[in-house]
């Protein structure tokens, strides 16, 4: 039964109130997503369990588990463990640097043994959180002061800076959008944002340097795929191919040419959502990004709930890395975007992407079910 702390007007939650609000539609929606995951990969497999479809349903049975431990945690808790969340993912960035694995022409992982870690996947959660700590702790006039701005955008340089040495711009850009979403939510006035997008702008030339030679490649086949049809543009040349032969109902389950011929790559991963245009047509995609989208709608209710600026700016920003993880991966299959390694939410195969998925929504649920805890700026509840 709830009850209410000593002195304080504060509502304390047992386990079983906290299992009664926890938010089984939201689970559902993210069970249906993952579902389709698992026929895909099927799919991708060649009508196989393996060597992908089985693991990504054991992986989300665990990672479940995982998201609905995370959401029973007190976030008060949470509130408190965010900035060594934050530091404990940016020194598994840099042990990347010095004892990473490559793969894919990339060092990104870290092998454990057991598993293999990407800590730029972890980075983006343990990014929002402390985030959300650090303006949770801030008043409103000292957002609108520029010195108060320039901590939590060291907070996102870092870690972007060394996730673009690995190098993952995929990542890096989501952490970039992402931590500038949550700047915006938490009242940072527009003409900082022109001051960067223009400092931004004027790096271009410095930022072009750096990049690696297919990464240029990437961008300027974004911009002429037919330059090199069989190079750089042959990804999201047949991915488009595959997106069109799929029509408005699919050619079925198996029955993808593109896909089963093997002329479009990485079908388990990144293109995933092109495999299912293909096979599933245009009802299909509307069917996955209907699920996406109510997922997002219920995400955003839960984060306007929240009677805690903390609970608002985690909700907010878990919706916001989830939202662009969708549009991202969408955008670059369908040729809005260039070509950058970011997977499709439960749907494209990979662990660590998936226990970060999990583990924001286990977060997000928390703050539902602790929406009525009002907190003060180190932390403690406050009454009402």
């Amino acid at each position: 039964m709830a009850r209410r702390a000593r002195g304080l007007n504060v509502v304390e939650l047992s386990l079983a109130d906290k299992a009664w609000r926890i938010n089984w539609i939201l689970v559902l929606l993210l069970a249906s997503i993952a579902a389709i995951g698992v026929l895909m990969l099927y799919s991708a497999g060649g009508g196989s369990l393996q060597p992908w479809s089985q693991r990504h349903l054991v992986r989300f049975l665990a990672a479940l588990f995982v998201m609905l431990a995370v959401s029973l945690v007190d976030i008060r808790l949470w509130l408190r463990l965010a900035y060594p969340a934050y530091a404990l993912a940016l020194v598994l960035l840099v042990a990347v640097e010095t004892a990473g694995m490559v793969g894919m022409g990339a060092q990104r992982w870290l092998d454990l043994g057991l598993i293999q870690l990407q800590p730029s996947e972890l980075m983006k959660i343990a990014l929002v959180l402390a985030l959300a700590r650090y303006f949770h702790g801030l008043t409103s006039e000292e957002t609108g002061r520029i010195v108060y701005v320039i901590p939590p955008t060291l907070m996102v340089l870092v870690p972007t800076a060394l996730v673009m040495r690995q190098p993952d711009l995929g990542t890096a850009a989501l952490m970039v959008l992402g931590g500038g979403a949550m700047f915006f939510v938490a009242g940072v006035r527009m003409w900082k944002f022109a001051t960067v997008i223009a400092a931004g702008l004027a790096a271009m030339p410095v930022l072009w340097s750096t990049l690696r030679d297919y990464q240029r490649n990437r961008v300027l086949t974004f911009l002429d795929p037919e330059r090199d049809p069989l190079g750089a543009g042959y990804h999201i040349l047949q991915s488009k191919i595959a997106l069109g032969s799929g029509g408005l109902f699919g050619k079925g389950l198996l029955e993808g040419t593109q896909s089963h011929l093997n002329f479009l790559p990485e079908k388990q991963t990144d293109f995933i959502f092109t495999m299912l245009a293909e096979e599933f047509g245009m009802v299909g995609c509307l069917i996955l990004l209907g699920l996406y989208a109510l997922t997002l709608m219920i995400a955003f209710a839960i984060a306007l709930r929240s009677q805690s600026l903390f609970g608002r700016m985690l909700g907010m920003g878990v919706t916001i890395i989830f939202f662009l993880y969708v549009f991202i991966n969408v955008a670059m299959v369908t040729g809005l975007i260039p070509v950058v390694g970011v997977p499709l939410p439960l749907v494209s195969y990979g662990g660590t992407a998936m226990l970060t998925v999990m583990i924001g929504m286990g977060l997000l649920m928390g703050v539902d079910i602790h929406r009525d805890m009002r907190l003060g700026r180190h932390g403690e509840s406050v009454t009402s």
